[in-house]
């Protein structure tokens, strides 16, 4: 079995691939925890200055994969314990010390968008896509995960996202503020890592600063453990069910809202 997650480094700048190309960089359980590992790992490293996070070959990441739900995600219960893995993968992703470089290409979507945004910066190709569709699957985007999208576009292009639970070419993802720049596809690598260079050139002390300054000023809402579980209830019901029957069946889902 692949590695879920590579590492590689040019001098001051380090490199995080998703890997499971297969499956367009689905993300499983594997590559969450080893994500989140990876990060908290490079965040220690003083020598570094930027971090460059893509997925395997042409594709970012296409969001979870659907396939391992049945067995890790099939109720509530389990659900909890998963997005414990999650949550902390994000906040590892976050809370990095070194500035954060998204390269994308295809899709991103899901899940990679939530990995995406939780990126300091996000360069794409014109022909990326961007989305989460959850609710075509009976499920609800846990707080953890809630948090960059909302700290990044606002509650009504996140309502937006969420509700209409469209997937959107990159143009689109530029005028909400979901990327920072476009660029034609076969120039995506090399202005991601431009931008990592230009990063990298700065003083490393101040752009960490800056990354606590801007995290210190944002406002953080204040959720109660009740109230965070509650985001976990969607696996216990018929709908997430049938979402995921359907998506599998590749069929249009039919949910009844219980």
């Amino acid at each position: 079995m692949p590695d879920p997650i590579l590492v590689s480094r040019d001098g001051v700048i380090a490199t995080v691939t998703l890997n499971n190309p297969e499956r367009l960089n689905a993300l499983n359980r594997p590559m969450w925890a080893g994500l989140g590992n990876t990060m908290r790992q490079l965040s220690s490293e003083d020598e570094l200055r930027c971090i460059v996070v893509r997925g395997a070959g042409d594709k970012f990441a296409a969001g979870a994969d659907i396939a391992e739900f049945e067995h890790e995600r099939a109720n509530a219960r389990q659900a909890k314990e998963y997005g414990k893995i999650i949550h902390e993968t994000m906040q590892a992703v976050a809370r990095c010390r070194h500035p954060t470089v998204a390269m994308i290409k295809g899709p991103c979507v899901g899940g990679g968008l939530e990995i995406a945004a939780m990126c300091d910066l996000r360069v794409a190709g014109t022909s990326s896509r961007f989305g989460i569709p959850v609710n075509r699957l009976g499920l609800t985007m846990g707080y953890g995960e809630l948090m960059g999208l909302l700290a990044l576009v606002g509650r009504a292009v996140a309502l937006e996202i969420l509700l209409e639970g469209r997937v959107f070419d990159a143009e689109e993802a530029l005028q909400k503020g979901l990327v920072n720049r476009v660029v034609p596809d076969d120039k995506v690598e090399e202005e991601a890592y431009a931008t990592a260079r230009r990063i990298a050139e700065g003083a490393p002390l101040v752009n960490r600063w800056h990354k606590q300054f801007i995290e210190r000023l944002a406002v953080a809402a204040e959720v109660a453990p009740a109230d965070w579980d509650e985001g976990f209830e969607c696996f216990d019901t018929d709908d997430y069910r049938e979402g995921v029957a359907a998506f599998l069946a590749k069929r249009k889902p039919d949910f009844k809202g219980r």
